[in-house]
């Protein structure tokens, strides 16, 4: 059986961006900044891909990753606005981590 799914480019940018947050949250945690900030983007690191991909297996046929997950926001589905939510704040916690970066630089 062939679904549709989103193309290789996708899926290695998302992937790449996970990646490097949970390398930027362990090495944040490890120097003990933003300690709470990068223990909750570590597990979300985690959790948010392991949901979203457990809840995309049983989508319609003819729709991809995006669609399932934008047609299950718009019923409410507790697992699609845990994975939006989830992936929304780990592009706020490095929105965060670039300003505070960028305040220090100023400072020096």
């Amino acid at each position: 059986m062939e679904w549709e799914t989103l193309p290789s480019w996708f899926w290695a940018m998302y992937y790449l961006f996970l990646l490097v947050t949970l390398g930027l949250a362990i090495v944040n945690t490890i120097k003990k900044k933003f300690y709470r900030l990068s223990v909750m983007a570590i597990m979300l690191c985690i959790m948010v891909p392991v949901v979203s991909m457990m809840n995309s297996v049983d989508r319609a046929k003819g729709m991809n990753e995006m669609d399932h997950l934008a047609a299950q926001l718009q019923q409410g589905s507790i697992w699609s606005i845990f994975a939006a939510a989830g992936f929304t704040y780990l592009c706020g916690y490095w929105v965060y981590f670039i300003m505070k970066r960028k305040v220090k630089a100023k400072v020096y």
